[in-house]
């Protein structure tokens, strides 16, 4: 089948009987605002009436809601959006609408000081570890389908310790982390079932992905092998809801499950099905309101999810997070207003994102919640809520954060390194002397530690981008708020909690404080493990596995080499006043191609 963009089939639908709740909420233009001003900042907020569009079809029979004789161990559902701007939802004042999200979190906690990594693979690893992605290795971009990479295979990972107490565990969607021999696919990283993509994006109908010219094949897979029969044109958020509704109709909510929904929406490309843009005609920018059909359907979606675990009696007894791994793409119709930066910059808006819990397990619902809170923390608060244990010996990034988020009491989390890439394009005026000595701010990092955040080196697009860049056919920067980086910059120190806008730098008002973070950084990056991102392996080619994106990496390849290394050790053997030399064995780990110091 053909790739084709859905998104352009905007014909009007036929009508559906139901109304969008609430009201659209204009921000006006920010961008005056002066830097006393921001310590007042505060968000939009507002609970909303969901209606119910109607019965899941299902033929499960409906079970009853589980009650207090059903498992002390919570269903536990973590949903994970893809690029989800930080204003676009609508309790951040978004013109989109999201009913659904604006409920949950208005009945839940929502998360407002709540950091991610700012793209996929990192946020996806440090969730599923609990680890700084300097401790895997994967600190460098993201796993591309051809690189011979994948999450390492000695990180014990969420699912692995959930299925050790008890958990049924499955993922649904985007996986990113790596497939290119067996042992890296999800089915062997601890979920007993696997329906999504392994690659970071491709066509939302046809599930096709050409990552070049001549590099193209089918990425959907129901555990280990190729999903061929659902290569029938079915959108991708309705198809992994549909599987999570089967997934729920057929588990014992006795018994706790642990499902992982990663959401390919809202990444490019931008497609959607056509009844979804009938509430953004108005929206000029195209990318924009092919955004926004998008979102309102990853909406409708997390509904019908919502209404599944309430119709199969998992509901009481749950804990829904939701999450964005990454900021937006304003180019790509995301927007992170009133933050600075984009989706792969240490901005706040590739870093902060949208987050709340929705659970009836909460002690405080309907709050928010302000403390510190990261993407590594749901690696031992899950743990935890399961009554599971993390082996002692086991170095986390994480906190466990359920009583900051349940209760109302502080963080215990006080930092967050959110990373050091040590062979990301170096920042031309750069220098130890810059870091007082302390750090080379050629090198691209960023760490907050309380209130404090410093970023050096090149931290990439800074620009503000304010709602009314979208009013033309294209992203128009002349709206921007642009900054003209000044020549021998790189090092920038920001008060976020006073100015969570970024607007006003203050390394050089107090170097006491930047040196103090520098020492922080350099403290992290004596920890951290060599960076793995090996060059692309041609071996990865679909054509060459029946037209399908998967594991390449052979067995007999590595047999044949240990037959090898063996026989050489034998003959070594055979002859006396030989010094002994040491053999490299093919690891079954993912290999590290670059170490940088």
């Amino acid at each position: 089948m053909a790739p084709r963009d859905r998104a352009e089939a905007e014909a009007p639908p036929p009508p559906r009987g139901w109304a969008w709740p609430g009201k659209i909420v204009a921000m006006g233009a920010l961008a005056g605002f002066w830097v006393l001003s921001l310590l007042t900042y505060g968000y939009l907020c507002w609970g909303q009436s969901l209606e119910e569009k109607g019965p899941l079809k299902t033929q499960a029979a409906e079970r009853p809601e589980a009650g207090s004789t059903g498992t002390s161990q919570p269903h536990l559902i973590f949903i994970l959006a893809d690029d989800q701007g930080f204003r676009d939802v609508g309790y951040h004042g978004s013109e989109i609408k999201t009913p659904t999200l604006d409920k949950l979190a208005a009945e839940g906690v929502k998360l407002e000081n709540y950091y991610v990594q700012p793209i996929c693979t990192p946020s996806r690893s440090q969730f599923i570890t609990g680890k700084y992605q300097i401790h895997t290795g994967l600190q460098h971009s993201i796993i591309r389908p051809t690189q011979p990479n994948c999450l390492p295979l000695d990180n014990a990972t969420l699912p692995q310790k959930l299925k050790e107490v008890g958990y049924s565990t499955h993922m649904v969607g985007k996986w990113h982390l790596g497939f290119y021999r067996k042992e890296c696919m999800p089915t062997k990283r601890g979920f007993d079932t696997f329906f999504g993509s392994l690659l970071g994006s491709g066509d939302y109908y046809t599930h096709y992905k050409c990552d070049s010219p001549g590099m193209c094949g089918y990425d959907l897979y129901e555990n280990d092998n190729a999903a061929w029969d659902y290569d029938n044109g079915i959108y991708s958020t309705q198809m992994y809801t549909q599987r999570v509704q089967q997934i729920l109709a057929s588990h014992d909510p006795t018994k706790p499950i642990f499902l992982y929904i990663a959401y390919q929406a809202v990444h490019s490309p931008l497609q959607a099905p056509g009844r979804y843009f009938e509430h953004y005609r108005s929206i000029v920018n195209i990318n924009r309101r092919r955004y926004a059909a998008m979102l309102s359907c990853l909406d409708e979606a997390i509904h019908n999810v919502t209404l599944a675990l309430k119709r199969y009696g998992f509901y009481n007894n749950s804990i829904i997070i939701y999450s964005s791994d990454n900021g937006g793409q304003p180019m790509a119709g995301g927007s992170n207003w009133p933050l600075r930066g984009s989706k792969g910059t240490y901005w706040e808006g590739g870093i902060r994102a949208v987050g709340f819990v929705h659970s009836p397990l909460l002690k405080n619902k309907g709050t928010v919640c302000k403390e510190l809170v990261h993407i590594t923390d749901w690696y031992p608060t899950l743990i935890s809520l399961a009554e599971g244990q993390i082996d002692e010996d086991i170095q986390l990034d994480g906190y466990d954060i359920w009583e900051t988020i349940s209760e109302g009491l502080r963080s215990p989390r006080v930092d967050i390194l959110h990373n050091i890439d040590p062979i990301y394009t170096k920042a031309k005026n750069g220098s130890w002397a810059a870091g007082y000595g302390i750090w080379n701010t050629a090198i691209q990092s960023a760490i907050r530690v309380q209130h404090w955040k410093l970023l050096t080196g090149n931290p990439g697009y800074s620009d503000w981008v304010p709602p009314q860049a979208f009013s033309n056919l294209g992203p128009n920067r002349w709206h921007n708020e642009r900054i003209t980086l000044s020549t021998g910059k790189s090092i920038w120190l920001f008060n976020i909690t006073a100015d969570p806008y970024e607007r006003v730098d203050l390394s050089g008002r107090y170097p006491g404080i930047v040196k103090k973070l520098l020492r922080r950084l350099s403290q992290f990056n004596k920890t951290a493990v060599p960076v793995r991102y090996p060059p692309k392996d041609p071996r990865s080619n679909p054509r060459l596995n029946g037209g399908v994106w998967g594991p390449w990496y052979k067995e007999e390849n590595k047999k044949k080499k240990t037959n090898k290394t063996k026989a050489e050790k034998k003959q070594k053997k055979s002859k006396p006043g030989t010094r002994k030399q040491l053999t490299v064995h093919s690891s079954t780990k993912c290999h590290p191609s670059v170490t940088t110091g």
